[in-house]
């Protein structure tokens, strides 16, 4: 016999031997009025899609996704694309706002049930940002493309330029000109995002986010939205969160990291997502002229949202049907 099956057979030995005298040790007697329950059966993760704002057809395509078994990812990232498509959202992709220079800037960011993400920001003449994150992501060694960078990687992989101004946003800027006054006005001028979480047959989780940002914005600027761990967060372990309104207050507090991490520590996304508000009124005391709102869903599919002020809301859709929830708000 060789030495390694003398060793293999010698050590199998052993170990019988050793299971035998353990199993022998460790026996009890069950009484006969014992009975022995089994484990509850774990419960499958139904696919479900949520976003922010009432994006009943964005939500829809999302779901089709989901429903013909396609992964989280798709799903998200051709569920907003339905929004950066339509130039009746002058909020989202081609037809958006432009900032105070007359020119319509693009951001948007998408991340995977690995937590790999990608993002672009401020970028002109692309009218699906989103897809151009997931390139990023996917097919370079960075997160974030910036301006004429991310647009020059656009068109390497196959984007085609388009203007993004419509006749509607043009009159508009044009109209602007005459005062030039920057204001945000709540559940309108900051009704800016489209963010998606979705969870899919498998149970991972995907989110994205996408937005032209605030109209006639100083150019350059870049709020929340695109900034993996603020506008967008997801950890397959937890849950995931988005965020919609004025940016910078959600950048100053992470917000959608803080509300993935809260809903780790066990509060419900209800509960964190008003835990993210009320951090950031905290340094907003007494402010009220903002809006924020956060959307959250955890690994078991359960959601929740809260707000600033009264008016935000969030569309869900899974097997249950296609609801559109109003949420509760730190001002009533």
């Amino acid at each position: 016999m060789k030495r390694r099956n003398f060793l293999k057979n010698s050590s199998l030995t052993a170990a019988g031997l050793v299971s035998a005298s353990a199993m022998v040790a460790c026996k009890t007697e069950t009484k006969p009025e014992e009975t022995v329950v089994a484990p509850a059966p774990v419960k499958p993760i139904k696919p479900i899609v949520v976003c922010t704002w009432n994006f009943l057809n964005a939500t829809d395509k999302a779901w089709q996704v989901l429903k013909s078994g396609g992964s989280s990812l798709d799903a998200v990232e051709q569920g907003v694309m339905v929004e950066e498509a339509d130039v009746t959202n002058e909020t989202v992709g081609k037809g958006g706002r432009p900032d105070r220079d007359g020119n319509v800037t693009l951001d948007a960011c998408i991340m995977d049930k690995d937590g790999n993400c990608g993002s672009v920001v401020c970028m002109q003449n692309i009218a699906h940002p989103v897809s151009v994150a997931r390139k990023v992501m996917e097919e370079t060694p960075h997160i974030i493309l910036a301006g004429k960078g991310a647009e020059k990687f656009a068109y390497e992989q196959g984007f085609k330029k388009e203007d993004l101004l419509t006749e509607s946003t043009r009159k508009q800027y044009q109209e602007w000109l005459k005062t030039s006054k920057y204001e945000t006005i709540i559940n309108i001028e900051n009704h800016d995002t489209i963010g998606m979480l979705a969870i899919d047959e498998k149970g991972d989780i995907a989110g994205a986010c996408t937005t032209s940002g605030m109209a006639y914005k100083i150019a350059g600027r870049v709020g929340d939205s695109p900034i993996i761990g603020a506008g967008l967060f997801v950890d397959n372990e937890v849950g995931g969160a988005t965020a919609t309104g004025v940016g910078e207050e959600v950048i100053r507090t992470v917000g959608s990291f803080l509300i993935v991490e809260l809903m780790r520590q066990g509060k419900s996304p209800q509960e964190a997502c008003e835990e993210g508000v009320k951090r950031i009124m905290q340094k907003n005391k007494d402010r009220k002229d903002f809006q924020i709102g956060f959307l959250a869903i955890n690994k078991n599919g359960e959601t929740g949202g809260y707000c600033v002020h009264p008016g935000f809301t969030y569309r869900e859709y899974s097997e249950k049907g296609h609801e559109n929830k109003e949420v509760t708000s730190f001002y009533s």
